[in-house]
């Protein structure tokens, strides 16, 4: 027991950062393996919803529910935009795609620190969940586990509208087959504008609620879209379950490998994908399997 004592709070911490990622990364993995998009602004969506929660908060819940309605309404029409920007991009040309939407998230960074300025923003959160809690001796931030329950809450209800409701469903089919889901009636470039419109807002959800852990600055769009994009492909392509599986592990290894090994914590995500990779091509689980 005294030599867990030391990395409880860090392994904790690496809970309410690896479940962060998967609100994130959740966004990359429907845009991704729906709409066929590589999205290289949703690092960007993520620091639109940080900025709205940094400038809107003062501590009250009632800034908090603003701050929510703002943020994620915003990212959710930035998803929008792109998917206009993209409709002329053939569904396999990720090359125009990563260079297009690269250069809306270079164009949307400089705007966010011109709006906002090239420092980072504190964040504040309502007292009634910013008090400390006794865990085994150890003072933890309360919003963090509050955080963690609201996550696993998102993560759950994605689980259920990817695998148990009829816009999942559609969301399935048009990753296989989008030409039979337009012979059903249903437009897949109407499916595409859904999925990327829910991108936003899972990616604009994370920035406001994440803000207190990642919080926004210059460099939050790159940090986030970086660390997404690696779960992203550790989990599979396309798989809700792997992203989460993926999301905890890098979210452990960030957090206890600055505890147990700080001069390899660098170097320690890196070689851990390249291991999981060499073992298994396709991540940790393939798409679309349940979580």
């Amino acid at each position: 027991m005294d030599r867990v004592d030391p990395y409880l709070i860090p392994a904790l911490d690496g809970v309410a950062y690896g479940l962060l990622l998967f609100v994130v990364a959740s966004g990359l993995v429907l845009s991704f393996g729906v709409a066929g998009i590589l999205n290289l602004a949703h690092g960007t969506l993520y620091a639109i919803g940080a900025y709205v929660a940094a400038t809107l908060s003062d501590g009250s819940w009632l800034a908090l529910l603003l701050a929510l309605a703002a943020g994620v309404g915003a990212a959710t029409a930035g998803g929008a935009a792109l998917s206009g920007m993209l409709a002329a991009v053939p569904r396999g040309d990720h090359l125009t795609q990563a260079l297009l939407t690269f250069g809306v998230a270079l164009a949307g960074g400089s705007l966010l620190v011109m709006a906002f300025g090239a420092e980072n923003l504190p964040v504040r959160v309502p007292a009634t969940v910013d008090r400390p809690v006794d865990l085994a001796g150890h003072a933890y931030a309360g919003y963090r586990l509050v955080f963690i329950v609201v996550a696993a809450a998102l993560a759950l209800a994605l689980h259920a509208v990817v695998n148990r409701t009829r816009a999942g469903m559609l969301v399935r089919a048009a990753v296989d087959d989008p030409d039979m889901v337009a012979c059903l009636g249903v437009s897949p470039a109407r499916v595409r504008l859904g999925v990327l419109a829910a991108s936003g807002a899972l990616a604009g959800t994370a920035g406001v609620l994440g803000a207190p852990i990642i919080g926004p600055g210059p460099s939050t769009a790159a940090t986030v879209l970086l660390l997404s994009l690696v779960v992203v492909v550790l989990g599979g392509l396309g798989s809700v379950g792997g992203t989460l599986l993926a999301a905890l592990a890098v979210g452990e290894i960030q957090t206890l490998g600055v505890a147990l090994a700080p001069t390899a914590a660098p170097f320690l995500l890196f070689a851990a994908m390249a291991a999981v990779l060499a073992a298994r091509s396709h991540g940790l689980i393939r798409r679309w399997s349940p979580a």
